[in-house]
């Protein structure tokens, strides 16, 4: 169980995706965390492409109008950049090392796992545990990325007013946050082998976990703008307009079977390639659960649909489940966003890190 330090200082979780700026600030009491503010804010076509900013001017006015609207006081922020734009490895060093030292070294070394000159990469170290059949080493995790990623995200930030505390990496806020969907999982989760699939805007990323830790991760260019572009292309309306008619209704009656049916079916198809992807490269014949995440995932019936394609029980993801909420937050608001907020909620996480 996690002990919450009661003196942590306010943090907001801040998701840049490729259409919305999401923020998410928790707080706790007792022992179960509370929704103390929460927005979802569109960010205007190509601001952000493929997970990288382009109008950083564009992004830092959408995390104005977020905070405004959530009524979040603090300035202090957690982001992330996307797991395609960061280099990860898993080392062993001496378990006699204390961190400054672990530090020298990792920076005397990193030339041998980063393929960019130091002076351009942002690099840090978590030590995961005792090495294997060494009681003299632990295993470090190594994650770099290049310093243009993580700037553009301070100043996008900076912008806005806020101060960026934290640069995580999305793959393990998303960790993070599957650590709240326990009791949403076939025996808690426990040595269970889990898919969580986040199907974003442009990009959907596999994440396939085992007693939630992350074993592998793969991202591929698919997404919710295919369905905004088609329903823009059928009834002529603008993106902003395709946008909201996605999210609220009021289209045309072909619509569900000429439009959404077979997007779903593409989508389920997506899901089933990626998990191929994934038995391929690994020792897993199968995996024992999917959870749906990412805007995608609040169609109706989508979960459905991939449960029968795969044969395989599957669930949409709600990290607010077991969560209170302040008085602010409108429960049916935030429990139809819940599967895009998965990494703005680990994000948020953060704030309690007793590490």
């Amino acid at each position: 169980m996690r002990l919450f330090d009661k003196a942590a200082p306010p943090l907001i979780g801040l998701d840049i995706s490729s259409t919305s700026v999401k923020l998410l600030e928790l707080g706790q009491v007792g022992e179960r965390y509370r929704v103390e503010s929460y927005a979802v804010v569109p960010l205007p076509p190509n601001a952000v492409e493929e997970k990288n900013l382009t109008d950083v001017e564009a992004v830092g006015a959408a995390i104005s109008r977020a905070v405004r609207r959530s009524g979040a006081r603090s300035k202090n922020v957690a982001a992330a950049v996307a797991g395609s734009a960061v280099i990860t490895k898993v080392i062993s060093m001496p378990a006699s090392l204390s961190d400054e030292e672990m530090a020298d070294q990792l920076t005397l070394e990193a030339d041998q796992y980063i393929p960019y000159p130091m002076e351009e990469i942002n690099m840090d170290f978590e030590i995961i545990g005792p090495t294997e059949n060494d009681e003299e080493m632990v295993d470090v995790l190594l994650a770099a990325s290049r310093s243009e990623n993580v700037d553009i995200r301070v100043a996008a930030c900076e912008l806005a007013g806020l101060n960026a505390k934290i640069i995580d990496v999305e793959a393990f806020a998303m960790e993070s946050a599957f650590s709240l969907l326990d009791q949403q999982l076939p025996d808690n989760g426990i040595d269970k082998t889990i898919a969580i699939v986040d199907i974003g805007a442009t990009m959907t990323t596999l994440s396939v976990s085992h007693d939630f830790s992350i074993i592998y991760t793969r991202e591929q260019v698919f997404g919710g703008k295919q369905l905004t572009d088609e329903i823009m292309s059928r009834y002529g309306l603008s993106y902003e307009e395709a946008g909201l008619a996605k999210k609220q209704g009021g289209l045309p009656d072909d619509y569900e079977t000429d439009i959404l049916l077979p997007f779903k079916e593409s989508l389920t198809q997506q899901v089933s390639r990626s998990l191929q992807f994934f038995f391929s490269s690994s020792q897993h014949a199968t995996v024992d659960h999917v959870v749906l995440a990412g805007g995608c995932a609040s169609i109706p019936g989508v979960d459905q649909m991939v449960e029968d394609k795969l044969g395989i029980s599957t669930s949409v993801a709600n990290p607010f489940a077991n969560m209170s909420l302040a008085s602010r937050i409108k429960a049916d608001a935030i429990y139809t966003d819940a599967p895009a907020l998965m990494i703005a909620c680990g994000l948020a996480m953060r704030r309690f890190d007793t590490k």
